[in-house]
């Protein structure tokens, strides 16, 4: 006889998981070891589903049983009866769990064990796998399993399995209103009493450290549900770790629940017969008081979380600081001495940043040594307390890449935990138990690989997305790497529309553009100097593919020097954390993320930081950048960032970049959706004297920049597909207030070309004359407007709309460019021969008086034209 059993208290997964073994062993009973969840038996008796046939555990003869499938379990104390047969040798044991190791786990001859949300997922995706089918009401149940175990899919436990599994059940026909009916349901009167109990009876106790919540109730009738009722408390309360007790009948039952690795809630149900999970357990328990289990767990909850080891264990003392007043180069000196990478800085005894050996060498080579430590040192950085947990300290060196940990006591370091610290205690203690490592290893951000291959084919055009296949390919072929990077995969996590194109090669670049053009249409452009192609396809696609590389600067500002290299160095060169992200493009790994610099952690967070602290030493640029995408996305600049930007601007590193370089960081400013936020942040770090110390963004400058981004925004909407060059009327608005002479040194200092800086002088010159012209209301007669406004240039013409509060100004202008400009005679140079006119000079005139006619309404068609030059040019008109 073959049955299939769970554990005793069943809930929705143990049905379900039931039903799904079911669907493997065709010929096995179902069995219930013991009594089940309230919601069970009110699924029993309230579904409309007819789908099984459970026997009752009295009236089976177990002895006979020669085959077990266990599901949802594994502990012979979780099964009842039944635990009485399983050291038979005779007997076949089948398991399928979700559940981690306990002390008294079975073993089985097959053993189905995965660590998933539920047991259900596991069964779901062999009955897939298997292709046996699923009916609607199957798939309900099954479905009803996931959904309680993954708290419908909040849970940390949950994992994408889980949603795999639920979707392929969705397909089957599972009915989420059954789910949803079940699954939440209004509290009885006895279950609102025993979870008022809870919170009244809820008592917090500080052990090590941590805060771990008791609660208990008790009440003579057994009340189902006491695990949502928990789940409640720990909602309302916001508890982190929380133990509830209910005495029931003559049972005490125990939910334990917990939201910190550090706290192994599995573990501790154990000890009192039960199990689970890290972060969800529960055990029953028989023969002990309220307060003998009330007193039992509190020991074995010291006990456990006494038992783990904490920074003070692991942290070397003391530690070598640099007062933040020295040079850079006496920090060199000591961490040179003392053969270390990283100084803490202190002022007043007070720990205030970090120095590493990388930054003070970079600074040594820009010739800042003499500086001050506090002028490049770190102050972005985690710290943990003497007190602080080995799974807190583990987490901070791994997650967040840092190498060095300042242990920190009312504001003074006491220690550090270095990088190396930490492997050696993990290897120690990996020796010895395994299992020491265990939620360390379970922690799925630290283990999985991320993909991001379906985000790819949602945000890229498919021709986009087939093209970079094609050269994932060709990579492969050439044994090369290829990756997508930088604002190209930024923006496809932002979801943001996706412009450019970048390509990364881990080999040769250039070899690779041209092997990819020799099977698909397009022209190659590359610059053997920086190792760059450039793929430009027949509609003018472009894709830039580069050779990894890194770049070095001889000098603070000065253009890079380029050097072969890896991926991971490539990144490392770029400009802030968030252009970091890379997503491998080779096809045994499509749209796998590299994320080496915590770049999502940060875009999550909406901060800006740069990669090391010289950053804008080398490359000044960056600052407008950091500026720039600080209001695109709607992001903060980091205030170590911030602190770094203010240094690099005391020491006046933007009077040493090239002009050009200063005025293309500008244009691309002015270029944006909206500049004016950008420059009043350039303004707040006291960014606009570099370009003139007179320009000040005030009131006035405030509203003519927001006056134009109204005015360019009414234009565009005009589709008049007239050319203009947006940057230079956001230029005028920026340089407004300076004279003449200030205005040719901004140009000097920006490095503007002749015919701009020309274009420049004149169309301010041309928008402050054209405003006098028309506020002296002489210009009614459209024809006056269409010669007075026609030789001015475009962006005058909206800068001028931009400055004035007057109206019929900007409504003057207004008509010009939509009826005036586009007015022309319906007759030209060939309409006026065949009238008899000699060719000469008189065509101009005739041309010129008929278009005034024409402007100011006094001919509209063809033969009033000609009308107009009879009666105009009698002496010329010879027919």
């Amino acid at each position: 006889m073959e049955v299939i059993t769970t554990h005793v208290n069943a809930d929705f997964d143990s049905l379900a998981s039931m039903l799904a073994a079911k669907k493997l062993y065709p010929e096995a009973r179902l069995v219930f070891p013991g009594s089940q969840e309230k919601s069970i038996r009110d699924f029993f008796i309230q579904s409309t589903i007819y789908i099984f046939e459970v026997e009752k555990l009295k009236n089976m003869d177990i002895e006979s049983i020669h085959r077990l499938i266990l599901v949802d379990t594994r502990q012979a104390s979780r099964i009842g009866k039944f635990a009485e047969i399983t050291d038979r040798t005779n007997l076949d044991i089948h398991i399928y769990d979700h559940h981690p190791p306990s002390s008294d786990d079975i073993s089985g001859s097959i053993e189905i064990i995965k660590e998933v949300g539920s047991t259900a997922t596991i069964l779901t995706q062999i009955l897939k796998d298997r292709n046996i089918e699923i009916s609607p009401d199957e798939a309900t149940i099954m479905t009803l399993g996931i959904y309680e175990d993954t708290g419908s899919f909040t849970f940390s436990s949950t994992t994408s399995d889980d949603y795999l599994a639920a979707g392929y059940l969705l397909s089957k026909g599972a009915n989420l209103n059954i789910v949803s009916d079940m699954l939440i349901k209004e509290l009885t009167a006895e279950e609102v009493s025993l979870l008022n109990d809870l919170v009244l009876s809820a008592v917090t106790h500080n052990i090590n450290g941590i805060d771990v919540v008791i609660a208990k109730a008790s009440t003579d009738k057994y009340i189902g549900d006491f695990a949502v009722l928990v789940h409640k408390l720990k909602d309302m309360k916001n508890m982190n770790i929380v133990f509830a007790l209910a005495r029931m009948e003559d049972r005490i039952y125990l939910i334990c629940r917990s939201r910190v690795d550090y706290v192994n809630v599995g573990e501790i149900a154990m000890e009192f017969g039960g199990g689970g999970h890290s972060t969800a357990a529960s055990a029953t328990i028989r023969d002990l008081t309220l307060i003998q289990v009330e007193e039992k767990l509190l020991g074995v909850i010291r006990n456990k979380i006494g038992a783990q080891v904490h920074a003070k264990d692991i942290m070397a003392f003391p530690v070598k600081v640099v007062e933040s007043t020295e040079s850079l180069q006496r920090a060199g000196k000591l961490l040179t001495r003392y053969n270390i990478n990283v100084l803490p800085v202190v002022k007043e005894n007070k720990l205030v940043g970090l120095i590493s050996r990388q930054i003070i060498e970079k600074a040594a080579y820009h010739g800042l040594q003499d500086l001050p430590t506090k002028e490049y040192m770190s102050t972005d950085f985690s710290s943990v307390n003497p007190d602080s947990p080995f799974l807190a300290v583990q987490k901070i060196i791994i997650e967040n890449n840092q190498r060095f940990l300042p242990v920190v006591e009312n504001g003074s370091i006491v220690g550090a935990i270095t990088r190396t610290d930490l492997l050696r205690i993990m290897q120690r203690d990996l020796l010895k138990d395994p299992s020491y490592l265990y939620a360390f290893d379970r922690d799925p951000r630290l283990t999985r690989k991320k993909s991001v291959a379906k985000l790819i084919k949602e945000r890229l055009d498919q021709r986009t997305l087939e093209i970079l296949q094609i050269i994932g390919k060709k990579a492969e072929d050439l044994h090369y790497n290829a990756y997508l990077v930088g604002g190209t995969v930024r923006d496809i996590i932002l979801r943001r529309e996706t412009l450019d194109i970048d390509v990364v090669i881990e080999g040769d670049g250039i070899e690779l553009a041209k092997q990819f053009a020799v099977d698909y249409p397009c022209k190659v452009r590359s610059h053997e100097k920086f190792g760059t192609a450039t793929l430009i396809f027949p509609d003018n696609l472009r894709i830039d593919i580069a050779t990894a590389r890194l770049e070095y600067y001889k000098s603070p500002a000065a253009l890079p020097t380029v050097e072969l290299s890896s991926i991971k160095l490539d990144l490392y060169r770029r400009d802030f954390t968030m252009n970091t992200l890379a997503i491998r493009l080779n096809p045994t790994s499509f749209g796998e993320l590299i994320d080496s610099f915590g770049a999502q952690k940060d875009i999550k967070e909406k901060t800006i930081r740069v990669i090391h602290n010289l950053s804008f030493v080398e490359d000044p640029t960056r600052i407008f950048r950091a500026i720039r995408f600080e209001q695109r996305f709607g992001f903060q600049i980091g205030k170590h960032t911030a602190n770094l930007i203010n240094n690099a601007l005391r020491m006046n590193f933007l009077d040493q970049l090239d002009g050009y370089r200063f005025f293309s960081e500008l244009k691309l400013i002015f270029q944006e959706e909206d500049p004016v936020p950008v420059i009043k942040r350039l303004a707040e770090f006291d960014i606009l004297r570099f370009i003139h110390p007179k320009i000040k963004f005030n009131e006035k400058m405030k509203k003519h920049l927001q006056n134009i981004k109204g005015i360019i925004s009414w234009f565009n909407l005009l589709y008049l597909e007239e050319k203009y060059e947006k940057w230079q009327i956001y230029f005028f608005g920026l340089i407004d207030s300076l004279n003449k002479q200030e205005i040719l040194q901004v140009c000097q200092r920006l490095s503007i070309t002749e015919k701009n800086e020309e274009k420049v002088i004149l169309g301010i010159e041309q928008a402050e004359t054209i405003l006098k012209q028309i506020e002296k209301r002489d210009t009614a007669e459209r024809s006056k407007i269409y010669n007075l406004l026609r030789p001015i240039y475009t962006e005058s013409l909206l800068f001028a709309m931009a400055k004035t509060d007057k109206n019929y100004i900007k409504m003057t202008i207004s008509l010009y460019f939509t009826q005036l400009k586009r007015t022309h005679c319906l007759l030209n140079g060939e309409d006026l021969k065949n009238l008899g006119i000699a060719p000469g000079k008189i065509f101009k005139r005739i041309l010129d008086d008929l278009l005034e006619a024409k402007l100011d309404g006094r001919v509209k068609t063809k033969k009033e034209e000609i009308n107009f030059i009879k009666e105009n040019y009698t002496d010329s008109v010879t027919i």
